[in-house]
């Protein structure tokens, strides 16, 4: 389907490039040692109805060491044969666990491949922010997925209900509000995925409000606080968040977010997992 307005194209603009750089990443062995997650992994591999702007990965073991300037050197190669002249910045700290780097480039437009139907600004630069985990909670599961563009390419993925669980993660412990977070857990609940509560429990004792106290992270104790977070939150600010990165076709179910909708799907999730709510 054609995009309805230039912030769908662009959307759909950059989109294609993370494709060129997943592809590129997989044939450089990222994904020996790091799995692909986030929402741009859930919009690519499940189909999720909406725009994501960053590539976010996870080691499957710890490592300090982890350096982004071999992976970007050879992404920057890679998509030179394909008329794309990538740079990148590798902003990552050896101070700090999540490790990021950014690919930018003002030529995917301008390949004669592509034909837009709205202009744009022919120096614009399109951005991808890469963030990498290097220390991750202990327990995600992962499988393999593949892509079929602009190559077919094999990407370590993490597993529905690892993810779920990182999501309800972010959900609980996120200091500020992310709609993208609230449209994504609709999202998971109707698929009647279940989250993984080990996994979700190491997260939650690692970092976050509650890391080191001993509390007890059971599925009603989840319950619970998902509720009370729901009434914290400014749903005029989280429908502004979310709202770019959704077809214009979609936009109208924003109208639909407030407490009690989302207190709805907390008892859906709560029904799904086995929990009286």
């Amino acid at each position: 389907m054609a995009p309805a307005n230039a912030v769908e194209q662009d959307n759909v603009l950059q989109e294609l490039l993370q494709l060129y750089v997943l592809a590129s990443l997989s044939r450089a062995g990222l994904f020996t040692e790091a799995i692909f997650h986030g929402g741009t992994c859930l919009r690519i591999v499940n189909g999720l109805n909406r725009f994501s702007e960053d590539l976010d990965f996870l080691l499957k073991e710890p490592d300090p060491a982890f350096r982004w300037q071999p992976y970007l050197e050879a992404v920057c190669a890679d998509c030179a044969g394909d008329g794309i002249e990538l740079e990148y910045q590798d902003k990552s700290s050896p101070h700090t666990a999540v490790r990021k780097a950014f690919l930018k480039t003002d030529s995917l437009s301008r390949m004669p491949a592509l034909s837009l139907p709205f202009e744009r600004h022919a120096t614009r630069k399109f951005r991808i922010k890469l963030e990498l985990d290097s220390n991750p909670p202990s327990g995600s599961a992962f499988t393999t997925s593949y892509i079929s563009f602009p190559v077919t390419a094999a990407l370590t993925t993490q597993t529905l209900e690892s993810s779920f669980a990182l999501k309800l993660h972010a959900l609980l412990c996120r200091p500020y509000t992310k709609g993208r977070d609230w449209y994504d857990f609709v999202w998971y609940v109707a698929r009647k995925t279940r989250p993984d509560l080990a996994l979700l429990a190491n997260a939650l004792e690692q970092s976050g409000p509650w890391s080191g106290k001993g509390t007890s992270f059971t599925w009603p104790w989840v319950n619970a606080t998902l509720r009370s977070v729901i009434g914290t939150i400014d749903w005029a600010l989280a429908r502004r968040d979310v709202q770019r990165f959704l077809p214009l076709r979609e936009q109208d179910s924003l109208n639909l977010w407030s407490s009690d909708f989302f207190l709805h799907y907390a008892e859906m999730m709560a029904e799904n997992v086995g929990v009286e709510p």
